[in-house]
């Protein structure tokens, strides 16, 4: 039996569909092995949202060819499509596989059988207008499930317009088909994804469906007893999202909403589709319906003329705004992007610091967030994940509480109540009642 190993990279997106080309090697015959062991061919699913994510890359091959020195090494994936030359340089790579062909793995390529010079299979990005469907099934507890690829918005500092192509989604149906089949299949909790999930909808520049009639459609499921929305765009989050959220138990108070900067005048340097006056509506709206919701932020630091007076801004109005937790990105220089032409550029130092700044806030906000939930009762789903005596699982709004091992076992809803806060900012519970689910 011949054997592949995948390395994935990056998002969400991108782990659901490496989870997808893992089962078309698996329904061929292969035996799946951990990244770093002796196997026959890698893959490698690519991200390129950063510098970092670039230099990842490289090391992921290096790390590939050590491992396996006579495997085949195919690099898929969004930093493929952006610079497929480029890799197909780096020693050691095989193949090169763009935003459709890595999903023609096996026609491309047949046997993985090595040859002198790399390959390369990356079509314009105009091109890359099929929808690809993918899911995560990594255990049964949660599946990340993508329904929309893609990106029509012109961010000045984002690539993944040039790496992924133009919005393009499944139908309600071919959502709710898969939703149901995984419930059948034992997922307690499915994670909607995609590069603008919000976008729903979209098939070759015209709109067919809406994404809030895919919520009430998933609504109706009653094989999964959990949603998530992974994340969404302030402008796409409407009042009727929010309120279909609120109205049902089936869709998890959490919502992912990416700001990126406080300053008005960055987020039309960044051509962002709203200003501040409308997220902090939209998280007005969110709390006053659900007061106990958990609401994650994205944050860039650095951008191109972001001053100090800019970042002040930004940190207050971050620390006065009652959301959770953020996620704080450092800007760097993506080629072919305005912004990385724009005056002003940051020095590096200056980056770092204010993004040490926000993450130390962010700390502090996950922490009131976590503290302000002890003597609540929460729906808690246990995932495989052990630590230091408990086993761990997430509340409907997003705590991670550590419960008795010996209690509860994966894949079990069960009702507890959050007791306290640990040293480390982890919440643990208590049983409440029985077992729910």
């Amino acid at each position: 039996m011949k054997k592949v190993a995948f390395h994935t990279l990056g998002c969400k997106l991108n782990f659901s569909e490496t989870s997808s080309l893992a089962r078309s090697f698996t329904e061929r015959g292969y035996e799946r092995v951990p990244f770093g062991e002796k196997t026959d061919v890698v893959v490698i699913n690519t991200c390129s949202v950063t510098d970092n994510a670039d230099k990842k890359c490289r090391k992921a091959v290096r790390e590939a060819r050590q491992a396996a020195p006579d495997a085949f090494v195919a690099v898929v994936g969004c930093y493929a499509q952006l610079k497929p030359q480029e890799i197909a340089a780096i020693e050691g790579v095989d193949a090169v596989l763009g935003a459709n062909e890595k999903f023609r793995l096996h026609e491309l390529l047949g046997d993985f059988e090595r040859s002198a010079q790399a390959r390369v299979f990356a079509c314009d990005i105009e091109q890359a207008n099929t929808f690809f469907p993918a899911y995560s099934a990594a255990d049964r507890t949660r599946s990340f499930l993508k329904i929309q690829d893609g990106c029509d918005y012109s961010c000045t500092f984002c690539t993944i317009p040039l790496a992924r192509g133009n919005s393009r989604s499944a139908t309600i149906e071919e959502v709710v088909q898969q939703a149901r089949k995984l419930g059948r299949q034992g997922v307690r909790e499915i994670v909607l994804t995609g590069v603008n999930t919000g976008d729903f909808g979209m098939r070759n520049g015209t709109r067919h469906h809406r994404f809030i009639d895919l919520l009430k459609e998933l609504a109706e499921v009653q094989e999964v007893p959990r949603f998530r929305i992974s994340s969404i765009e302030p402008n796409l989050l409407t009042r009727e999202i929010i309120e279909l959220v609120s109205d049902t138990e089936r869709f998890m108070p959490h919502f992912h909403i990416p700001l990126q900067s406080g300053s008005d005048k960055l987020l039309k340097a960044m051509k962002r589709r709203y200003l501040t006056a409308l997220y902090s509506e939209r998280i007005a709206a969110i709390k006053e319906t659900m007061p106990q919701a958990a609401i994650g932020v994205d944050v860039i630091v650095g951008f191109p003329g972001e001053t100090e007076e800019d970042f002040r801004q930004t940190y207050q109005y971050l620390n006065e705004l009652p959301v959770s937790y953020l996620h704080v990105f450092t800007y760097s220089e993506r080629p072919n992007t305005p912004a990385a032409s724009m005056a002003g550029q940051v020095p590096q130092e200056v980056r770092h610091m204010r993004s040490t700044m926000l993450r130390n806030l962010s700390e502090k906000k996950k922490r009131s967030f976590y503290e302000s939930q002890t003597s609540h009762t929460h729906r808690v789903l246990v995932e495989q994940d052990i630590e230091g005596g408990l086993i761990y699982g997430f509340t409907e709004n997003y705590v991670r509480t550590g419960l008795p091992r010996d209690s509860y076992q994966a894949n079990q809803i069960v009702e507890v109540i959050i007791d306290s806060i640990d040293a480390s900012g982890l919440a643990r519970g208590i049983p409440a009642t029985t077992l729910i689910a």
